[in-house]
């Protein structure tokens, strides 16, 4: 970790839910040119490099190729593959998986009426899939499978063993959106720090924080083999996580306790006894509380019959005077 990092501390995370799936992290104090540093890194990674799901290949009975049409259906092949390619799926295991659309009933098909197997499920159900008039049956298979990145059909044909198959391109990233902002923050005296910003949104196979861990494991895996012996250079001119965590515990140990503070006023004073106890500095409980009978009988505008309105107050909150 950069040596600054002693003087302005350990980078804080915050956390914002936008949406589902949809979240803003900001991360500051960060040295100057770090924000793009790490935003670019990450940006990269998580737009190629995590694992998804996808439709790769169907199966239509009575139809060859993706420029057929199908009796009584509206849409044409190639609509029906268009429309396949947004569902959303997690899967959680890496063999290829087949799931299947049986439909006899008139009108709109979505992704709720694909039965799926138990290591694959629909996130999307109501997908806009195709539309059937009555009378028509249609029986269509899907080929799932999990992977990384962007893999054109064209490059699984000679691999593809089953002419039947309708291959589609694979899209398996789960993530719809990235993005990422640097912004100049300061801390102290010093103004030309970095707050990065990074929104990242799924479609719901991955949660945004898990994203964010896959892409930084990811980044760690690649910059450790610059290092494997794990030797600290110029040690001198790093700072450890641990020694600046463990600066800041101390920090925070040695500030002094912030007294709670809680207006006299809830305890329903006349305006004669509430003036004279705020003239004379005593403006919470816990102030008054403190306080002895003479003290408080000195106070200007103070008398007898305020010092027993103020032992009343005291005793219905469990609370009394100070003894001398």
């Amino acid at each position: 970790m950069h040596q600054i990092q002693e003087e302005i501390g350990i980078p804080k995370i915050k956390t914002e839910t936008v949406g589902d799936n949809h979240v803003v992290f900001t991360l500051s104090p960060l040295p100057t040119g770090y924000g793009v540093t790490l935003g670019n890194a990450l940006r990269r990674v998580l737009l190629s490099s995590l694992p998804g799901a996808c439709v790769t290949g169907i199966k239509i009975e009575g139809v060859n190729h993706e420029y057929s049409a199908v009796k009584g259906v509206k849409e044409s092949v190639l609509d029906i593959t268009l429309n396949l390619k947004l569902l959303n799926i997690r899967k959680t295991t890496k063999e290829p998986s087949v799931i299947t659309l049986n439909v006899n009933k008139a009108g709109e098909v979505t992704g709720e009426d694909i039965d799926c197997p138990s290591d694959v499920e629909v996130l999307n159900k109501d997908q806009h899939i195709c539309t059937i008039e009555k009378g028509t049956h249609l029986k269509m298979e899907l080929r799932i499978e999990k992977g990384v990145g962007y893999i054109p059909a064209q490059l699984r044909q000679k691999d593809e063993t089953d002419p039947k198959i309708i291959l589609l391109d694979a899209l398996y990233s789960p993530v719809e959106k990235v993005r990422y902002d640097v912004e100049a923050t300061r801390v102290g005296q010093m103004t030309n720090l970095d707050k990065l910003t990074f929104e990242i949104k799924t479609n719901g196979a991955i949660t945004p924080e898990d994203a964010l861990k896959f892409a930084s494991n990811i980044l760690q895996s690649y910059f450790n083999l610059f290092n494997t012996e794990n030797i600290m250079i110029e040690a001198d001119y790093m700072s450890d996580i641990k020694t600046i965590l463990e600066k800041e515990q101390q920090q925070q140990l040695s500030k002094p306790a912030q007294e709670s503070y809680t207006p006299i006023e809830i305890l329903g004073f006349s305006p004669r006894t509430l003036n004279a106890l705020i003239n004379g500095g005593i403006g919470s409980i816990e102030q008054l509380s403190k306080c002895t009978e003479s003290k408080l009988s000195n106070l200007r505008g103070f008398g007898k019959k305020a010092l027993t309105e103020v032992s009343s107050a005291l005793e219905k909150k469990s609370l009394t005077l100070t003894e001398e």
